[in-house]
């Protein structure tokens, strides 16, 4: 008799995943939602037209998990890619602190003509990053083991 597989079945991977269009970027925003960063570990290539994120990323993926086996909550070290990059734009983001933490809501993209618009990247404390993108193209990919989210906590949002 066989029996079909189970999701406790499988082994832990690191995430590496892509969003083209509107529908897949509203999954790599769940997944990258209460990522914090230092304002230091943004980069932004323009000859390559690439903007990139070191994020140090809930594992959203594995809270439920986490739960059932008693262990704690995790973090993982991620790099955000957004291809095709024509412009960055920022509010409420001072580059030039260096001890500056940003924690990162959501991703949207708002599109315009031909496959065009904007990516925002909203952060907590009214902060902002709109890039202008020729085409959308992101990826989020794990770059390190998890490890034990230091506040032991899932973050919480006051509504």
């Amino acid at each position: 008799m066989t029996e079909d597989a189970r999701f406790e079945d499988g082994r832990e991977a690191p995430l590496n995943l892509g969003a083209l269009d509107a529908e897949d970027l509203q999954v790599l925003s769940a997944l990258a939602q209460d990522a914090v960063f230092p304002a230091t570990e943004m980069i932004w290539r323009a000859s390559e037209r690439r903007f990139a994120i070191l994020l140090n990323r809930f594992r959203w993926e594995d809270t439920d998990h986490a739960a059932k086996r008693g262990r704690d909550v995790e973090r993982v070290q991620s790099v955000l890619v957004i291809e095709n990059v024509l412009k960055v734009a920022s509010q409420g983001v001072d580059r030039s602190d260096t001890d500056t933490i940003l924690s990162l809501l959501s991703l949207t993209f708002k599109e315009g003509t031909d496959g065009a618009g904007d990516v925002d990247l909203t952060l907590a404390g009214d902060g902002v990053l709109r890039l202008t993108v020729e085409a959308l193209e992101i990826s989020l990919k794990d770059v390190t083991r998890p490890y034990i989210a230091p506040s032991k906590r899932v973050p919480g949002h006051d509504v």
